[in-house]
């Protein structure tokens, strides 16, 4: 027996089976909302940002640190 995959849409909290083309979303409106609130700031990042590569921090006392 295949078992279906689900999830609650993270908008309206409708029940989405994995194979439904919209999915994690159970329609193109609920797609559009998240959409929306990604661009207007809705959501952030609540964690540091921190780049390995250049060893940018957002906390000004870990960029006055040398690495060992």
């Amino acid at each position: 027996m295949k078992r279906v995959r689900s999830l609650r849409c993270p908008i309206c909290r409708k029940i989405v089976l994995g194979s439904d083309p919209e999915f994690p979303f159970c329609s193109e409106r609920c797609r559009v909302i998240d959409l929306g609130k990604w661009a207007s700031g809705g959501y952030v990042i609540s964690s540091p940002l921190n780049d390995p590569e250049t060893g940018d921090s957002n906390y000004p006392e870990e960029r006055t640190k040398k690495p060992h």
